[in-house]
């Protein structure tokens, strides 16, 4: 009996135990820090990166701003770290939701992180505000919880193409950073840009962020071998700067290679370090532009490097990037829309606005966002047609030294310009704007192409057997065959106007015309260059360039007189109307200078002009005369007087 009293008593206690833990955890479960009483904010953030870090401080400092000195409790920021990673994003969304029942999430860099977090904003109706740059604009229709809060960057593509349009260059290189976003969303944009620039993508190269060094290597020097020079990098900061360091290394950053960065890399330019810098050097890039003068910006900078300084100690110091102004700004639209309906007054208790606060829908929070109108850090924020207004002007610049220097500035529908603002001078050529420091440090601009390393050269047929040397000649020079002739001459000049290097070799063919021409037909010769005779049936073995000389048959026929006069052979070069012209203008102009010098006393022949008609006249043949034989010597002139007196007496 004894033993089960025991045993009772103990049941008893051990139930009591677990009354008490229970009803300390419901406690603990209603205390304000975990009671849905309590106003909080999420943030989905990748803590691995500085951008993600930027943005933890900077969505922050926007809540410590917006609530400051107003009669409402500060809600809570709730920062999680998804790393990159959709399935931590996606846990971390869950757990805000559901056990800190947060009022919206703010962040998710990445679209494969908003895709699948705002999958679980649709289905708990809490508002997602995505950060992503490449959001798709189908997704609003799908998800109607969804706030893309990233001002949209394809329009940089287009700058990109302006300035390749700029020095004509006619073929690039893309290299590109290998996710689903990048192939769905931007990319697709730089080559539209570009084939409406007239240029033309020789290599699409993909690259994943977790390529090794010696396969970024291999996939630099198959580009190195080729003839284009021009290389285009659209990819995020860390791949980017191991593109450049392994384009150092193998020599493709020397004289006549071009590099042209997206704003992926050049938004971050701030954070890369003196070594990343120096093998970056000429690389011109595009860099979203933001106002840095105004002083909502420089109260912003200085309690962002306060807060960033609090968070991170050891992280090196850098100026806020767009990205960390595109997180302010979207939590500043959070907070207005929570802030929206809530009375100021101070007859309201803190806790009356909070519960305020608490009570408004997701939906109406969604609605008040997309009804934003106010100037950001990073441009306009506004929506149009449920798309915030893209961004329409990006900052060029030229990594020179230890850091880079804005060329100028690109504008949609304008083009290129020194300055922003009223007064602005537009045009379509950067090459206007200044001069560029290219790779290798040559100051004149590259080509754009070189000689291959590994290419296969045109077959150009030529003809041996041909009467018309002038036109194709054929010459055997010891080992080596000389081809010459104002065909070949042509055909020469012509590649120099292209804006490629175009490898070729000539092939004689010893044969008629007809079976030159074949010979394109059956893929033996890429080309012909000979005189040529444009006839039909020469059209179905290849194509015809235009022609550059008149064909049909012309006769020269030497005109030979019987009876030539020596004596009047001068006379030849002009026809007789001509040579009647000339004498009577002469005649006129010694009219007009014997009527000009007659009453000139100073003149020593003033006798001859006041004496008889027939000494004044031929005066005036002589003046008419003089201009065709006159040697302005003494003794002639003094020889045609006196042979005048003798005439006249």
């Amino acid at each position: 009996m004894a033993r089960k009293k025991l045993a009772s008593c103990c049941f008893i206690l051990l139930l009591l135990t677990s009354l008490i833990a229970l009803s300390t955890v419901l406690s603990l479960d209603s205390s304000p820090g975990n009671h849905s009483d309590e106003l909080s904010i999420g943030g989905i953030v990748d803590l691995t990166t500085h951008i993600g870090k930027e943005e933890r401080a900077a969505m922050q400092v926007a809540i410590e701003d917006f609530f400051s000195g107003v009669d409402l409790n500060s809600p809570t920021l709730l920062v999680k770290d998804s790393r990159g990673d959709p399935t931590r994003a996606v846990s971390s969304a869950k757990n805000l939701i559901k056990k800190n029942h947060v009022a919206a999430i703010v962040g998710l860099r990445t679209w494969p992180e908003t895709f699948f977090v705002a999958e679980v904003g649709n289905k708990s109706k809490v508002p997602i505000i995505s950060l992503s740059n490449e959001v798709p604009s189908w997704s609003d229709s799908n998800r109607p919880f969804l706030v893309n809060a990233a001002r949209g960057q394809f329009a940089q593509m287009k700058a990109v193409a302006d300035i390749i349009s700029s020095w004509k260059w006619r073929k690039v290189n893309v290299i590109y950073e290998d996710i689903n976003s990048a192939v769905s969303g931007i990319v697709p944009y730089l080559i539209s840009a570009l084939q409406d620039a007239g240029a033309e993508i020789s290599e699409l190269v993909p690259l994943t962020p977790t390529l090794s060094d010696r396969s970024l290597s291999e996939s630099l020097r198959n580009l190195k071998n080729g003839q284009c020079r021009v290389q285009i990098v659209h990819a995020s900061a860390p791949l980017a700067a191991k593109i450049f360091r392994n384009a150092k290394r193998i020599g493709m950053m020397e004289r006549e290679f071009v590099w042209i960065t997206t704003v992926d890399t050049m938004n971050l330019i701030d954070t890369f370090d003196t070594s990343i810098i120096s093998s970056m050097q000429g690389v011109l890039g595009v860099k979203s532009y933001y106002s840095r003068s105004t002083k909502q910006f420089k109260n912003f900078r200085f309690r962002f490097n306060s807060k960033f300084r609090e968070l991170y100690r050891q992280e090196p110091f850098h100026e806020p990037c767009v990205y960390s102004l595109q997180a302010y700004d979207a939590m500043r639209a959070v907070s207005l829309a929570l802030k929206d309906g809530v009375p100021s007054s101070k007859s309201f208790r803190n806790s009356t606005n909070n519960s305020l606060m608490l009570s408004i829908s997701g939906e109406k929070i969604v609605s008040r966002i997309s009804k934003s109108n106010f100037k950001g850090l990073a441009g306009s924020f506004n929506f149009q047609k449920g798309i915030l207004s893209p961004e329409s002007l990006f900052r060029i610049i030229n990594v020179v030294g230890r850091s880079y220097r804005e060329i100028g500035y690109w504008t949609e529908n304008l083009g290129f310009s020194e300055s922003t603002g009223a007064g602005s001078k537009y045009t379509k050529s950067m090459s206007l704007l200044g001069q560029v420091f290219w790779p290798g440090g040559p100051w004149s601009a590259p080509r754009g192409w070189a000689l291959p390393t590994s290419a296969e050269p045109l077959k150009i047929g030529v003809p041996v057997s041909n009467s018309h040397k002038e036109f194709v000649e054929v010459v055997y020079d010891h080992h080596d065959i000389v081809v010459k002739g104002f065909s070949i001459n042509v055909f020469n000049a012509t590649l120099k106007l292209l804006p490629y290097y175009l490898p070729h070799i000539f092939v004689p063919f010893n044969g008629t015309y007809d079976s030159l021409v074949e010979q394109v037909k059956l893929q033996n010769y890429d080309a012909v260059v000979a005189d040529t005779a444009i006839v039909a049936n020469r059209f179905q073995s290849g194509d015809f360039s235009q022609p550059y000389a008149d064909s049909g048959l012309q006769m020269l026929i030497i005109v030979r007189t019987e009876n030539i006069n020596r004596a009047w052979l001068f006379t030849k070069p002009f026809s007789t109307s001509m040579w009647i012209s000339i004498v009577a203008i002469n005649i006129y102009n010694g009219f007009v200078v014997w009527l000009i010098e007659r009453n000139d006393e100073r003149n020593r022949d003033a006798e001859i002009r006041r004496g008889s008609l027939l000494k004044q006249i031929g005066y005036m043949l002589y003046s008419a005369f003089k201009t065709l034989f006159s040697l302005n010597g003494r003794n002639f002139s003094d020889q045609i007087t006196a042979n005048i007196e003798f005439l006249t007496c």
